[in-house]
Formats: C-alpha cells, sequence, structure tokens
C-alpha cells in the first residue's frame, strides 16, 4: 500500500476526523476563555499617556509597565488607545476593545462547531451528506465575514467610541484579510463539490 492509498484509507481517515473533531471542541473552548477575558480587561492594546506610551498594555493593571502581568490576550491588529487628561481609560474603550475581540471570536466559534459537525459525521462514514456541504458552506461564508466585514467593524467601531468617550481609539486591521478569504472561498467550493456528490448519487438511486 502506497502512502497516498495509506493516507486515504477509511479507517485512517474516520480516526483523523475523530481527532479534528477534538481539536475544534478545544479551540471553541480557547476562543471563549478568551472572550472572557477580554472583556475582563485583559486585552492588550497600545497605550498612549501623558507619561509615555506604553506597548501591551492591558485595562486591568494601574501599572502598565509591570514585570509580570498574567495571562492577557490580543489580536494581530495594531490598536492604539489615548488616555484622557487624567490618564484615564473610560468604559466606553473598555466596551469598544471587547467588541472588537468578539466580533472575531464569536464567528470563529460558530465556525469550528460547523467544521465539527462536518468532521463527526465523516467519522461516522456520512460524507456526501447535504448537512456536511450546509455545514462546510456555513463555515466558508463565517471565514469569509471574518475578512471582509470585522474590519471594517473594527474600523466604524473606533470613531464611535472617540465620539462618546474622552478618548481617542484607532487600530490598523485587515493585514490578514487574504488569509482569512482565500480559505472561505475554497470551503465554498467544497460545499459545492459535496452538494453535487450528493444530488448525483440520488440520480443514480433513482435511475436504478
Amino acid at each position: 500500500m502506497t502512502f497516498i492509498q495509506k493516507l486515504t484509507d477509511q479507517r485512517f481517515a474516520q480516526s483523523a476526523a475523530r481527532f479534528m473533531r477534538s481539536v475544534c471542541w478545544l479551540l471553541i473552548g480557547l476562543l471563549a476563555l478568551c472572550t472572557l477575558l477580554s472583556f475582563m480587561g485583559r486585552q492588550t492594546f497600545f497605550l498612549h499617556t501623558k507619561d509615555g506610551s506604553f506597548e501591551n498594555a492591558i485595562c486591568a493593571e494601574e501599572d502598565h509597565a509591570p514585570q509580570s502581568r498574567g495571562i492577557t490576550v490580543g489580536t494581530d491588529d495594531d490598536i492604539h488607545v489615548w488616555a484622557d487628561g487624567s490618564g484615564r481609560i473610560g468604559p466606553a474603550v473598555r466596551i469598544g476593545l471587547s467588541l472588537m475581540y468578539a466580533v472575531h471570536t464569536i464567528p470563529a466559534m460558530l465556525a469550528f462547531w460547523f467544521l465539527s459537525c462536518v468532521f463527526s459525521n465523516i467519522s461516522e462514514g456520512r460524507i456526501f451528506t447535504d448537512r456536511n456541504a450546509a455545514c462546510l458552506l456555513y463555515y466558508g461564508l463565517l471565514q469569509i465575514f471574518a475578512a471582509v466585514f470585522v474590519p471594517f467593524f473594527r474600523l466604524l467601531l473606533c470613531p464611535v467610541v472617540s465620539l462618546i468617550s474622552g478618548n481617542q481609539m484607532s487600530v490598523s486591521t485587515g493585514q490578514n484579510m487574504l488569509g482569512t478569504l482565500i480559505p472561505g472561498i475554497a470551503f465554498l467550493v467544497a460545499a459545492y463539490i459535496i452538494h453535487y456528490g450528493v444530488n448525483l448519487q440520488d440520480e443514480v438511486d433513482h435511475t436504478l
């Protein structure tokens, strides 16, 4: 048996699918924990104050240059916040930071849940099904949403936060847009292939 045949063997594929289903559940749990940490004020950003600028500052601290701060979360985007005259960060900024993080993690959790459903079906030998096609479609759409709409949401959120608070907020985003958009489109194509296979199987069954 060649290496390619081993990789495409049914037992190996089902075992790999069960493993990947567990990985998806683990990622969902980690993303939920990270979202909770963000709402607890442990999300990093670049803070500017009258005393200087601090990289990887968090809201849940008084000293912005600590030796050890515990667990923190962050994004690939460069988020800058300017403190007010008293050096404080208002609640609007805290909420804005959490929303910026949640708008990425919540769709990601949904996407991994749909993907776990596909791996669950494959582990049980159900491959060409409408449910798999739908889950792959939803996963692809969520990836496209994360690539296209999430950056625009973050860009629009910053002036709103700056307007209603005594702080200024800016973000540089969209750096990995193509890296997320292309896999999303690929999953849409995969969903079409599965859906086509289901219809083809139905035609064969009716012909027989």
